[in-house]
């Protein structure tokens, strides 16, 4: 892995206890960062701070409640220098008219109002500093329509459209925000297919992007790059980490 510095930068990463968000807890750490690691399962944490050494900070949360902003803030001291939001949740691939109540409002919660209200959290913070950056996990399924399910696409399609907005309006006071756009990443899971009409329209696109499954790593290296200074003049950017998927 290349080397990045974030010395005693203070970081929040969500969805830390496995994937791309361990992975990018545990890169931050070694580059220097106090990481606050926030995750719902508390083993993988432990399991995570134990490889991170004092530079990782756990803090067992839901990250949909509405106090959690709050307790992530006082967490990591009252301030954020990076803020990486990775936690994310599927939806069966259903589709408009198969999905339910629960699982939309559980999946647009999780993937696109939780990192929204962070966001707030730490942004007068960053304001006050001149400085911050804040990387979005979003995926190809906020770039494109045939994916995943309704409700995840609509909840990355409105990630990458939070980003976007955020870069422009903070751009000329020192905050950067990005966003990468992973596509298949090597996690031990298998798609769960709820939808027999996703289950028709979909494997065959899947099964093109094949070629392009990344490891966690690679996802973390791409997360890394857009929030440290390498990428300064970048903002506003949906960076694509896809093998090529996107380009075809």
């Amino acid at each position: 892995m290349m080397q990045h510095d974030f010395h005693r930068r203070r970081a929040v990463v969500t969805g830390a206890g496995s994937g791309i968000g361990r992975a990018t807890a545990l890169a931050l750490a070694w580059a220097g960062a106090i990481v606050v690691a926030v995750d719902t399962a508390e083993a993988r944490l432990a399991a995570v701070e134990r490889l991170g050494g004092s530079e990782i900070h756990a803090l067992v949360t839901d990250i949909t409640d509405p106090v959690a902003p709050a307790q992530i803030l006082a967490r990591a001291g009252g301030r954020v220098d990076v803020l990486i939001n990775v936690a994310g949740i599927m939806d069966g691939f259903l589709a408009a008219h198969e999905v339910d109540d629960e699982t939309w409002d559980r999946v647009l919660a999780v993937n696109l109002t939780a990192p929204q209200r962070l966001m707030r959290a730490v942004l007068p913070g960053m304001l006050e500093a001149g400085r911050g950056t804040i990387v979005n996990v979003a995926s190809e399924a906020g770039l494109k329509g045939g994916c995943a399910g309704a409700a995840y696409t609509a909840s990355k399609h409105g990630l990458v459209g939070l980003t976007r907005n955020t870069a422009f309006l903070y751009a000329t006071k020192g905050i950067r925000v990005n966003a990468v756009a992973p596509g298949p990443v090597e996690t031990g899971l298998r798609p769960d297919f709820k939808s027999s009409l996703a289950a028709e329209r979909l494997p065959d696109l899947l099964k093109a992007s094949t070629s392009g499954i990344a490891t966690a790593e690679q996802i973390a290296e791409a997360v890394l790059w857009l929030a440290g200074p390498a990428s300064g003049n970048v903002t506003g950017a949906i960076l694509a980490s896809d093998g090529g998927w996107s380009a075809a």
